[in-house]
C-alpha cells in the first residue's frame, strides 16, 4: 500500500520536472508580430478560438505560414490579404463591411427590429381590446359553479 501511495506521489510530481516552453521562432520581433496578428484571426478548425490559442495542426501550419510571409518582408495587411484570398473572410474575427457580409453585420439589428415590431403590435392589440361587460347569466353561472365547489 505504501509503494502504491509513493508511486502516485511521484506521478503528481512529474509536472515539476517540465522545462520552460521554447519559442518556435528565431526572431522575437517576428514572433511577437505573428502572435498579435494570430489573435485577430480565427482558427479554421476550432472556429471559436483564435489562431494564436488553437492547438490544431492546421492552426500550427497557418502560424508557420504567417511567419514565412513576415520573413519575406510582408506587412500585416499583406499577410491578412493573403489569408483572406486563400481562406475567405471567415478567417477574420472582424470581417469587412461589404455586400457579402451585410447580413452578418446588420442581422442582429434586423432581428431586434422584428422583435420590437412584434412586441409593439402585441401591446397595441391588447390596448385595443376592451373588457366586454358581464351579463347576469354569466354572473349566475359563476355563482352556481362556486356553490357546487363548496
Amino acid at each position: 500500500m505504501k509503494s502504491l501511495l509513493f508511486s502516485l506521489l511521484l506521478l503528481l510530481a512529474i509536472p515539476a520536472w517540465a522545462g520552460e516552453a521554447v519559442s518556435v521562432g528565431e526572431d522575437p520581433v517576428i514572433e511577437q508580430r505573428m502572435v498579435n496578428l494570430a489573435e485577430e484571426l480565427r482558427c479554421l478548425v476550432c472556429q471559436n478560438e483564435s489562431l494564436a490559442g488553437s492547438h490544431a495542426e492546421l492552426a500550427e501550419d497557418l502560424r508557420r505560414e504567417i511567419r514565412v510571409q513576415m520573413k519575406a518582408g510582408k506587412n500585416d495587411k499583406e499577410v491578412i490579404e493573403y489569408l483572406t484570398t486563400r481562406y475567405g473572410d471567415f478567417v477574420l474575427y472582424r470581417p469587412p463591411f461589404k455586400p457579402l457580409t451585410y447580413l452578418l453585420w446588420l442581422g442582429p439589428l434586423l432581428f431586434l427590429a422584428i422583435g420590437g415590431s412584434a412586441w409593439y403590435a402585441t401591446l397595441k392589440k391588447r390596448r385595443a381590446q376592451k373588457d366586454s361587460p358581464v351579463d347576469e347569466k354569466q354572473i349566475a353561472a359563476a355563482a352556481q359553479l362556486l356553490d357546487e365547489k363548496q
